[in-house]
């Protein structure tokens, strides 16, 4: 699986591109910038199938609407426990100045353990609450690499302190959840660059993980 990282909105969020062998495509956390993600499909070649969803922050789901009607392609995500998120995008928008945006409900909204398949290849569904609570995260195991939102960054941890954060959850989500899949796994961030959990294990200052 070859995957491509595309820095859309203001907020600079890592919107992903995940594609198989077979040129079948998941877009992961669509937040803005159509025409960016289109030209980086056409550049891969990608036939795009399904739209995924980390969690209901505006940056990573301000786009998902229009685009899935655009596409005609199924909008899979998050947990339902950010439902009240989504229904709220609108206000999101104004209160941060964003671009107007449209809330939506998912096809589909997943829990943990849920396997998800776009051509050939099939992701992982890991429910890491913290940031918000009901935000999930996707792993490929056989390409070593995980998509995990605001999560974890490099260097760094997701904030907890909009409605219904949790800091505590999202320790353990690191902890319980995350760092057991290997030092191996690279992860794409929803923001800045990429890393490994081998790398965070030793190097993240948040000391609690």
């Amino acid at each position: 699986m070859r995957y491509t990282i595309i820095p859309v909105t203001a907020y600079q969020q890592n919107c992903s591109i995940l594609c198989d062998k077979t040129d079948k495509a998941a877009i992961v956390d669509p937040g803005g910038d159509i025409p960016k993600i289109i030209d980086a499909l056409e550049q891969q070649h990608a036939t795009p199938e399904i739209i995924l969803v980390t969690h209901g922050h505006m940056d990573h789901i301000g786009a998902v609407k229009k685009l899935a009607a655009q596409l005609e392609i199924p909008i899979f995500g998050p947990h339902i426990d950010d439902e009240f998120w989504i229904q709220a995008l609108e206000q999101q928008c104004q209160l941060f100045n964003f671009p107007p945006s449209e809330s939506f409900t998912p096809d589909r909204w997943l829990s943990d353990g849920d396997e998800i398949q776009f051509g050939k290849t099939q992701l992982q569904v890991i429910h890491c609450p913290g940031h918000t609570p009901g935000h999930v995260v996707y792993f490929q195991p056989e390409s070593k690499l995980a998509i995990v939102g605001d999560v974890l960054f490099k260097g760094s941890i997701g904030r907890t302190d909009f409605p219904r954060g949790n800091h505590q959850d999202l320790i353990d989500s690191i902890q319980q959840k995350l760092f057991p899949l290997g030092p191996d796994i690279a992860f794409i961030p929803g923001h800045g660059p990429m890393s490994t959990f081998g790398q965070e294990m030793k190097n993240n200052p948040y000391p609690a993980i």
